[in-house]
């Protein structure tokens, strides 16, 4: 099989034949010759407006394959592109337990179970279609279970989101393709595995986490839900068992420590067991355009035949700091994804046909440890207090603002263009009553570079909705190169322990710790 890149073909003549047809030219063979084609990545070019191209990478299974590579050196020859795992010879003691039913935990407990380890997941919230109930009611009412919203429960915070599954990370095992190959394997569609910017939409997600835990249950997996860690055994350095809901003890010897970086009951209970530090993260606000001037501006007059725009900006600002678009959503919503009492934080979220008028980001601002203080859980508490004083400024509803009046601190009385497009409801405020000048300051010099890009982004009724804080971790569980804290027997991965960033990353964290594990242990 050979791999042949940058096949690009116009918008309007993107078909198997047309591809076909290409690739041979680029091959300098027949196009009989081509017995198979198979799509790695598609993406697209857009920079001239009025001449899109779709960019493929394909591989090729070819008549004559060595002639072909022989006369075309840009072309390389491809091997099986597959996770290899080996069991490993030592005794498990006791089953492998997991804490938190985000991706991490999720793929993490999936391929345990598909290698037959039968492992134990413990969930703080419900299954996802009762998550689902007590998030609705959360919307339509603000009455907030602690830990059944849109941070805790099967799924983790991913579920209530855009479902991208775009990662940066560099991944020479192919663990991505293996994260990829187990979303199709419960329902996902297929074109994930090559679309540049692959999405699967809040609606499509929440189907796909149940067939998961079908499956886990169903290799003899185990789940237990509102089970919430409260405490860790730990003796000579070395996991014993773990207590759940102040009460209960449970024999355990390896623990996948999967939770959110929304835990912070649990950060306190670990900042005095495991070796942990305070990490920088990023802080701001949600934009709200009209998804039509989004979709205009990046494709012009092949808006209706390549659908919703995504867009990703970034900017270092006079002040040194970075400033950043953060979980695009074309045709999304602004979602109340408050978890604590008396404090309010937004995200975004769409569905898979991303139909609405709106399209929303995250444009946030760099949170150095100069911000926030030197205690480990110090960044928390600046996270925490943004989002007490939304919450206040707000009175528990999403505090939006009019771009122009932000720039000219003064409250919103009434909106433009735009209609808000939320879940939960929401008042008009003045923002910069609750953030720093800092980011306010960073966040109007950016907002108004990103426009020279995207003209339209720093419109005057362009709406921004507060607050954005839980863009990554607080903290970091530190942990050596097999994967394992500083007490033997604790695993910490995915988003809550510092190590990802998103739903692909957070799961592929949690299948390298699982993959750790297997080839550790033997049933």
């Amino acid at each position: 099989m050979i791999r042949v890149r940058q096949v690009k073909i116009k918008v309007l003549e993107d078909n198997y034949d047309n591809l076909v047809i290409k690739v041979s030219k680029i091959l300098k063979v027949n196009k009989d010759d081509i017995k198979n084609i198979k799509i790695v990545k598609k993406s697209i070019d857009a920079r001239d407006k009025n001449d899109i191209y779709f960019v493929y990478e394909l591989d090729i299974n070819i008549d004559n394959e060595d002639k072909v590579l022989k006369r075309n050196k840009d072309i390389i020859k491809v091997e099986s592109e597959k996770l290899k795992i080996k069991k490993g010879n030592i005794k498990l003691e006791n089953r492998i337990i997991i804490v938190g039913m985000g991706p991490a935990g999720l793929f993490a407990g999936y391929l345990l179970s598909k290698y037959g380890y039968k492992p134990l997941l413990i969930e703080r919230g419900k299954k996802v279609e009762e998550r689902i109930s007590d998030v609705e009611k959360f919307w339509s009412s603000n009455i907030l279970d602690l830990d059944s919203n849109v941070q805790f429960g099967e799924g983790g915070a991913g579920t209530f989101s855009d479902g991208k599954l775009n990662t940066l990370i560099k991944d020479k095992e192919h663990f991505k393709e293996k994260v990829l190959e187990i979303f199709i394997e419960n329902g996902a569609d297929s074109s994930i595995k090559y679309l540049a910017n692959p999405h699967i939409g809040t609606d499509e997600l929440r189907k796909i986490i149940k067939n998961m835990r079908d499956n886990i249950l169903k290799l003899g997996g185990e789940i237990l839900y509102q089970t919430k860690l409260t405490n860790l055994i730990i003796k000579d350095n070395k996991l014993e068992s773990i207590e759940v809901n102040d009460k209960e003890i449970i024999p355990c010897s390896n623990l996948i420590l999967a939770i959110g970086h929304s835990a912070r009951d649990t950060f306190l209970i670990l900042k005095d067991k495991l070796e942990i530090t305070s990490k920088p993260f990023a802080v701001g606000v949600r934009i709200m355009h009209k998804r039509d001037m989004v979709d205009t501006n990046q494709y012009g007059k092949f808006k209706d035949v390549l659908g919703p725009a995504s867009y990703k900006l970034t900017y270092q600002a006079r002040n040194k700091r970075g400033v950043y678009t953060f979980c695009m959503c074309p045709g999304g919503y602004v979602v109340n994804a408050s978890s604590e009492n008396e404090g309010l934080v937004v995200n975004g979220m769409s569905n898979k046909k991303r139909d609405t008028e709106d399209s929303n980001s995250a444009v946030v601002v760099t949170i150095s440890k100069d911000d926030f203080g030197s205690n480990i859980l110090d960044g928390m508490e600046y996270q925490r207090d943004l989002e007490k004083k939304a919450y206040k400024l707000g009175a528990g509803k999403i505090p939006i603002q009019l771009y122009k009046d932000f720039k000219e601190n003064k409250k919103t009385t009434s909106l433009g263009l735009i209609n808000p497009i939320t879940k939960g409801d929401y008042t008009l405020t003045n923002l910069r009553e609750i953030l720093p000048d800092y980011i306010t300051e960073s966040l109007i010099e950016a907002i108004d570079e990103f426009s020279k890009k995207i003209p339209g982004f720093n419109q005057n009724d362009a709406i921004l909705a507060g607050v954005e804080t839980r863009t990554s971790s607080p903290i970091r569980m530190e942990r050596c190169e097999n994967f394992e804290a500083s007490v033997k027997g604790i695993f910490p991965c995915g988003e809550g322990a510092g190590y990802a960033g998103g739903i692909t990353s957070s799961a592929i964290d949690g299948l390298k710790v699982a993959k750790e594990l297997i080839e550790r242990y033997k049933i």
